[in-house]
């Protein structure tokens, strides 16, 4: 059997499952995409995610993540069972089990080399924003039972440096 994090993903955008049209969110300032793949590409000792538009241009986005998510994001991304729960499939059922929808994953910000997502769910409370690492939104995102919008703010593919959340932004920080 092949290490999930050494070889690259064939080909998972076949795999996942686009949005029902006319499900699809207001993208406004982002674009929506899928993960290409998450893979370690040597001399880089750090394994890296892939993720692509799913419209043209299809540019394609690459960051960083430790080799533990990298594994874990691989199993998610392949939907390959774990022996016990992992704290992603935990999390991931506790919000099942509380009619708690993940409504998308949005990278949001870069500073230097770290990337800045959130991660947007919806209860029967109203909704709720939370920031998170971008590895540990997709993780969620994919392991949902409906598939989940991953969102990419437009200047993180357009723009080169720091790219500050567009919520902070506007908030002054």
């Amino acid at each position: 059997m092949s290490d999930p994090v050494s070889d690259p993903v064939s080909d998972p955008v076949a795999d996942q499952v686009e949005p029902p049209a006319g499900v699809e969110p207001d993208l406004g300032e982002f674009r929506m995409a899928l993960v290409s793949s998450v893979a370690v590409d040597l001399p880089n000792q750090h394994p890296t995610v892939v993720l692509r538009e799913t419209e043209s241009p299809r540019r394609q986005l690459s960051f960083s993540v430790g080799f533990q998510d990298a594994v874990v994001l691989s199993h998610a991304l392949r939907r390959i069972p774990t022996p016990r729960p992992l704290a992603h499939e935990l999390l991931s059922s506790v919000l099942q089990s509380f009619d708690i929808d993940v409504v998308a994953v949005r990278l949001v910000g870069r500073q230097g080399a770290v990337y800045f997502a959130e991660l947007d769910l919806r209860g029967r409370s109203g909704r709720s924003v939370l920031s998170c690492r971008p590895s540990d939104g997709l993780n969620v995102a994919l392991l949902q039972p409906v598939p989940v919008p991953i969102l990419i703010d437009r200047r993180l593919l357009e723009e080169m440096g720091d790219v500050t959340p567009a919520v902070a932004a506007e908030a002054g920080g």
